[in-house]
């Protein structure tokens, strides 16, 4: 059981469960995905949308990219994720399982539990082995653990390979926020969102692979307008989430770019590219607080 669960948590987090090596094919695809910068006198911070899981072939870490990235002194991501997925599933588990005994079945009404049951059959998952879990978490599972059979893979990701060059590098590694803190702003959603989550990711099963495609498309192209309205669109059915996970969180990390301009050097911030589109962007919460972001053009 416990081997399960870490299984699921590495997966859920995006951790691959055992070291691989980063098969980049000989032709890969150039991908020149959007960069901003905000500077003062002394300090300048880069702002790099990612991607948490790409399919091999995408060459993005080159030209302006990978040039901000090389003048940073240390890179700064949303989380830094534990290489060992054990650890993860310590943090993860006690916080997705319900603590008061409330089942996750009793909480669906028929409809709803039978388009789930189907749900998690299709990807072969146990259902009923879900049913001490808080809602959020089979539909935190069931919107990442599809992806791995679609060809996408963690270590291809934005992040597994900007830590990669980090630490080559020698350059330090920051998060804006612990995995406490993020698993938490799953944990502490109100039932009736974490509901609405878990149904729409039922709901849109099907168009994971697609909409993940065409969001990889869009992010390739440095197309934030177009990457905006196709999150927009899978995230109108889910508003607390959109609030709690993108604006909330972009808030305070405005907030957090703001005091480190204080300081004088050289930053690399990579955080989702979602975080980077559309209204209330890092960006627009940036300006808010009297910071301008320009877009890199290259």
């Amino acid at each position: 059981m416990m081997k399960w669960l870490k299984t699921l948590a590495a997966v859920c987090f995006l951790i691959p469960l055992a070291p691989q090596a980063l098969a980049v094919p000989a032709a890969a695809t150039d991908a020149d995905p959007a960069l901003w910068v905000v500077k003062d006198e002394d300090t300048t911070v880069y702002l790099f949308g990612t991607v948490h899981v790409l399919k091999p072939g995408l060459s993005w870490f080159d030209e302006a990219v990978k040039e901000a990235f090389d003048k940073s002194d240390a890179l700064v991501m949303e989380v830094v994720l534990p290489e060992d997925p054990a650890e993860a599933a310590q943090v993860m588990i006690p916080m997705a399982i319900d603590q008061s005994g409330k089942t996750l079945s009793s909480r669906l009404d028929p409809d709803q539990l039978e388009a789930y049951g189907a749900a998690m059959e299709s990807v072969g998952l146990p259902a009923r082995q879900f049913d001490m879990f808080e809602p959020w978490f089979p539909a935190m599972t069931l919107s990442v653990l599809p992806l791995t059979k679609l060809g996408y893979d963690a270590e291809q990701g934005v992040e597994k390979q900007l830590t990669r060059f980090a630490k080559e590098a020698g350059k330090p590694i920051e998060g804006f926020e612990t995995l406490t803190e993020q698993i938490g702003f799953f944990d502490t959603l109100p039932e009736t969102a974490q509901i609405a989550f878990l149904n729409s990711v039922v709901r849109e099963l099907d168009k994971l692979g697609p909409t993940l495609d065409t969001l990889v498309v869009q992010w390739s192209q440095g197309d934030t307008e177009a990457l905006a309205a196709t999150m927009n669109e899978s995230l109108a059915a889910t508003p607390d989430l959109a609030q709690t996970l993108l604006y909330d969180r972009n808030a305070r990390w405005a907030d957090a770019i703001k005091a480190r301009m204080e300081q004088p050097g050289t930053l690399f911030v990579a955080v989702g590219a979602g975080h980077l589109a559309g209204e209330k962007s890092l960006q627009d919460y940036l300006k808010d607080r009297g910071l301008v972001a320009e877009r890199v053009v290259y």
